[in-house]
Order: structure tokens, then C-alpha cells, then sequence
């Protein structure tokens, strides 16, 4: 009985909460089904199939030697500023960029105040608003993708934080940057916009903009980028936020000492300058989006069209579909917490990846 009294004494707020449910990983299957680890492929998390750059685990190597240390994010922070044309004092850096998002709310965000964003975007939104005490505000999607017009006008007096994913997670939905800067236009001042980008890199040329560089037109634009996807560096959990330097200052006050560790700092710092890399991981994506969309159509399927690394497919029962990928030792994403249960979403592998995925679908429809 203490105990429940106990838990009753957190807010109402925080024991709404609803976890989040991370993909299933290949450890865990492998107990569950009794699978060799080797036979499973796990295309759920949205991770980079080519794994890290040969540059950043050198530089993780190296790194082992000083780890007695707290971490120095100074060589981290400085090559952000150099490569991206911004100051010092307008970075962030967060435990992926996860983290980012949080100090976010936590610098602008408490109970009586409210966030806004898109039903089907990133499930931290929420999460994150309601551990700050926040009201969340879901706008209802428009083609599985944000409706700007809809979320500028569901702004209210007390909302604190506008949320965009862009491209989108888990629908791969993409806003021209046009329309983006558009909206911005129309925000009041003292409502922050975060600008997720954390798929950006996947983005084809024609459709790629220096939006860091709006950070000095509005003042109260963060955008958040990670080294989870395209540098595959999702296991050392390194991201980072430019915003103004008054905005950063206030996120810089909410973040804990020495959120990144010193192998993810080393990591990144080599991965950023590892432009082979970057290229092979892009044209590797870009194949294997085409080989994906190619066998999801020939079966007979929909699905949305992504401009990140994964892909948001129509399966009808997808709780059965995906119950049978995983007895045969295929991981993938059901979404129907995102309010799209009839839908999968399935992570860009290697061809060989990608081709086990379709042979197992087709088995399991």
C-alpha cells in the first residue's frame, strides 16, 4: 500500500505517460524464436545497413585511451560551427538528438502550456511535452504528412513549441522548404519551431536547402539534427541542435554535464570529414529505396513515398504480417501506435537485406 501511495505522489502528468516502444531487437527475437543471431535481419530502427564510418571507428580506437576523462565537446562543437557556417554559442549538443528535443521542452514548456504537432510524426513530441507537463496538441495529418495551414492555426495563447519532422518519421513525408519558411513567417515570435532534420542527409539534391541558415532570420527556429542515420552512429547516441545563441543558452542550462560521451564525441567529430562514406550510404539508400518500392508493387501493395531511409508500406492486418516476419527471423516496425495500424514500416538494408525482407512478405501475405 506505501508503495502505491508512493507512485500516486507523481504528477498526474508523468503517469500518463505511455513509454516509448523502441524496435524489437535482434537479441530478443533471437531468445523468443530461437533463432541463431545470424539468420535474423532487422530492418525496424531506421540504422544505417553499412554500419559505421571506417573513419569514425578508428577515431573510437583511438579514444578507448583516454576514457578515464570527462568528455571535452570544444573539437565536436568547433567543427560544427566551421562545417555549417554557424557560432559556438548557437550549438547544442544532446545524447542523440533525442535528447535535444527534450531540453527543448524542458526550456520552454510546463503545465498551463502546449505544444503543437502532426498526427504520424515522431512519437518524442508528445513524450517529451508531457514529461515537461505540457498539453499536447495533435493536429490531424494531411496525406500522412503535416498540414501546415492546420498546425498555424491550431497555435493558441499558451503554446510554447511547434513540432515538425522534416522528412518525417514514420511516413517519409516531406515538406517543401518553401512551405517551411512560409510558416515560419506566420509564427508568432515567441512561439519556438523545432525542426527536426534528422533524415535530412537522405534528402536528394533538388530538394536540400541551408536551413541552419534560418536560424539568423527567426530567432525562434531550432532545428535539430543526428548521427543516428546516414553516419551510423545510432549505438554511441550523438546529436546536436543549432538555434539562436539565446535560445541555445537557455537548452544549455537544462542539459546535463558530459551528455556526450567521449567515444561518440570522437566518433562524430571523424564521421562529419567522412564524405566517401556519406556517398556510399546515400547511393546505397537511394538503390535500395528503388528495389523496395519495385517488390512492394509487384506484390500488389501501397505505400507512402519516403524521402528518408525506410519505407511506410499498406499491409491490411499488419499486427498478423508482422507476427509472421518474425518467425522468420525478419524485423521490421508495426506503427499502429502512431495511428496507422494497417501499415509497416520497413528500414532501407543491403540488397541482400532488402530482397529476404520481400520473400518473407510475400510468404507471410
Amino acid at each position: 500500500m506505501t508503495q502505491i501511495k508512493l507512485v500516486a505522489r507523481a504528477p498526474d502528468y508523468i503517469r500518463a505517460i505511455s513509454p516509448y516502444i523502441p524496435g524489437k531487437p535482434i537479441t530478443e527475437l533471437a531468445r523468443e524464436m530461437g533463432l541463431p543471431l545470424d539468420s535474423i535481419v532487422k530492418l525496424a530502427s531506421n540504422e544505417n545497413p553499412l554500419g559505421m564510418s571506417p573513419k569514425a571507428k578508428a577515431a573510437v580506437e583511438r579514444a578507448i585511451n583516454g576514457i578515464e576523462r570527462y568528455p571535452d565537446q570544444f573539437e565536436l562543437i568547433n567543427a560544427l560551427s566551421e562545417r555549417f557556417g554557424v557560432a559556438r554559442e548557437q550549438i547544442v549538443l544532446g545524447n542523440g538528438s533525442n535528447d535535444v528535443l527534450d531540453l527543448a521542452a524542458r526550456a520552454f514548456l510546463a503545465p498551463g502550456r502546449s505544444s503543437v504537432f502532426s498526427q504520424h510524426a515522431f512519437a518524442v513530441y508528445p513524450l517529451a511535452t508531457l514529461s515537461a507537463g505540457g498539453e499536447c496538441i495533435a493536429v490531424p495529418a494531411k496525406t500522412f504528412g503535416h498540414d501546415l495551414a492546420a498546425m498555424r492555426a491550431a497555435i493558441c495563447p499558451d503554446t510554447r513549441i511547434v513540432w515538425i519532422a522534416n522528412p518525417n518519421n514514420p511516413t517519409g513525408t516531406f515538406l517543401p522548404h518553401a512551405d517551411v519558411k512560409n510558416f515560419l513567417q506566420s509564427v508568432p515570435g515567441d512561439v519556438l519551431v523545432v525542426l527536426d532534420e534528422a533524415y535530412n542527409e537522405y534528402l536528394q539534391p533538388a530538394d536540400r536547402a541551408d536551413t541552419l541558415a534560418w536560424v539568423r532570420e527567426f530567432p525562434n527556429l531550432v532545428i535539430t539534427r543526428t548521427f543516428s542515420k546516414v553516419y551510423g552512429l545510432a549505438g554511441l547516441r550523438v546529436g546536436f541542435a543549432v538555434a539562436s545563441p539565446e535560445v541555445a543558452d537557455l537548452m544549455s542550462r537544462v542539459r546535463q554535464p558530459f551528455n556526450v560521451n567521449n567515444l561518440a564525441l570522437a566518433a562524430a567529430l571523424a564521421a562529419l570529414d567522412d564524405h566517401v562514406f556519406l556517398g556510399e550510404s546515400y547511393e546505397l539508400n537511394r538503390r535500395g529505396m528503388e528495389q523496395l518500392v519495385a517488390g512492394i508493387k509487384r506484390l500488389g501493395l501501397e505505400h507512402i513515398p519516403s524521402h528518408g531511409n525506410f519505407v511506410t508500406v499498406r499491409i491490411g492486418d499488419a499486427a498478423t504480417v508482422n507476427r509472421k516476419l518474425l518467425q522468420q527471423g525478419v524485423i521490421v516496425r508495426p506503427i499502429g501506435g502512431y495511428g496507422l495500424p494497417e501499415f509497416l514500416r520497413v528500414t532501407i538494408g543491403l540488397e541482400r537485406e532488402n530482397l529476404r525482407f520481400l520473400e518473407a512478405l510475400e510468404k507471410a501475405l
